[in-house]
């Protein structure tokens, strides 16, 4: 909505009239924070983020402190914030200023203080520098009086900064998120022969600290899928996959530093890292898990037959292209390339349901576990037996799974001495519990 000339003095009076009226009410130093928005249109939508962003930054500054008054407003002339803070204003004008230069997109912000007098302090007074024209170097107030530029390139640069800034705080969450879903997958107890808080299962070469420290590890590297896909949001998806690739490299040299050389997580930092590619190509508004799965389908396009296709069975590095090339099981690039199915149709909703009838989340996971293992060939499994056995597990378990959906502690407890006397070990299912919490945490306020 463009406002005009008038509207901006009428606001400004408003505001003045505000503070006279908060300063004479509460005889405190107080905050006032508006966006600095060049153009007629104040409050759109990308706008309203970034003072979202900065009273987020500026809630954090003043935790310490006593806030005594707050308000927000949003109007057609733009956001407004108040605060009354039982500080000098001396010490909040220190503290505003360490947020107005905290990151390119807090140019934007404009948090005044004004002492009990009503006298506005200015950063300079305090020692601190005057602040930089948005577009070049020269002092802020001599380029807006002088209107050195243009509204158009002001506006451009603004709403550069807000999307860098927004893409930036999103792909930290992605990561955040992703690295939380595989720390949730470890400590979901009891887990049948794998790693878990009450033992390290059919491994010998790892423990639960193991795979702490490999969560740790590849964090950065989940943020960096998650950018990835968010600044390529203009190519293909086919040009993707590529572009993941030595990140993906980097990420196994970081686990194996983490670990002492033990493969935690080589799985997910595949198919994790694809998830997180996907969430940060789709814009939060479509990030469902229907719409990440079928753009993880787009991105995998044909890996199976790339990767795996030209295998005899003699000649290979791997299990997973053994397993293909004998048996055709496809292992995690089937799932990823058919949108991991396991995980939409099988993992969440046994997730979800668990959840709804009141069970606690590591309840659920163990259940959803178990229903994974079913539901699509696990080539750690099957590599640590044989295919015949493998096949005789599932179905015991799928009878166990028909008789109760949610086995009892108890009853997931034999199952974990059973696969250890025997070394068996569902690592694909794993993972892909990993996934499973990974969209639930990502879209748990959004339907599927």
């Amino acid at each position: 909505m463009d406002i005009t000339l008038q509207q901006i003095l009428f606001a400004r009076e408003r505001r003045a009239d505000r503070q006279k009226a908060l300063l004479g009410q509460y005889g405190l130093p107080l905050i006032c924070f508006t966006m600095n928005i060049a153009g007629p249109e104040k409050c759109s939508d990308f706008v309203k983020w970034g003072f979202e962003l900065g009273n987020k930054w500026l809630l954090a500054q003043l935790s310490d402190l006593k806030i005594i008054h707050k308000e927000l407003h949003t109007e057609p002339t733009g956001c407004e914030g108040y605060y009354v803070v039982d500080t000098t204003a001396t010490e909040l004008k220190r503290r505003t200023v360490q947020v107005e230069d905290y990151a390119p997109v807090a140019r934007l912000f404009d948090m005044d203080v004004l002492d009990t007098a009503g006298s506005k302090l200015e950063r300079t007074a305090l020692g601190f520098p005057g602040r930089k024209c948005l577009l070049c170097d020269n002092p802020a107030h001599i380029c807006g009086r002088s209107r050195a530029h243009s509204v158009e390139a002001l506006q451009a640069k603004t709403n550069h900064l807000l999307q860098e800034a927004m893409d930036l705080e999103d792909c930290r969450r992605i990561g955040q998120i992703a690295q939380q879903s595989l720390l949730y997958e470890v400590c979901t107890t009891p887990k049948p022969g794998l790693v878990d808080c009450n033992n390290s299962g059919s491994h010998k070469d790892m423990d639960i600290f193991t795979f702490m420290a490999s969560s740790a590890a590849l964090s950065e590297y989940f943020q960096e899928c998650a950018k990835i896909g968010a600044r390529t949001r203009h190519l293909d998806t086919r040009e993707l996959l590529p572009l993941l690739r030595f990140p993906g490299k980097l990420a196994e040299q970081a686990m194996y530093q983490a670990t002492g050389g033990v493969n935690t997580h080589k799985g997910c930092i595949f198919s994790l890292g694809i998830l997180c590619a996907a969430a940060g190509r789709l814009t939060s508004s479509k990030r469902q898990p229907v719409q990440i799965l079928d753009l993880c389908k787009a991105i995998t396009q044909g890996i199976t037959q790339r990767e795996l296709g030209s295998t005899d069975g003699k000649h290979t590095a791997t299990v997973g292209e053994k397993l293909y090339a004998r048996h055709g099981i496809t292992g995690a690039r089937g799932q990823a390339e058919a949108g991991f199915p396991a995980v939409l149709q099988i993992g969440l909703p046994t997730l979800k349901k668990g959840l709804q009838q009141g069970l606690s989340l590591n309840d659920a996971g163990c259940a959803a576990l178990l229903a994974l293992l079913t539901a699509t060939a696990d080539t750690n499994l099957i590599h640590r037996s044989d295919l015949q056995q493998y096949q005789v597990i599932t179905a015991q378990i799928s009878e166990l799974l028909e008789k109760d959906p949610y086995p009892s502690a108890e009853i997931l407890q034999e199952l974990d001495r059973k696969f250890i006397r025997k070394n068996l070990s569902p690592g694909g299912s794993a993972d892909l519990l990993a996934l499973t919490y990974f969209l639930h945490f990502l879209c748990m306020d959004k339907t599927p």
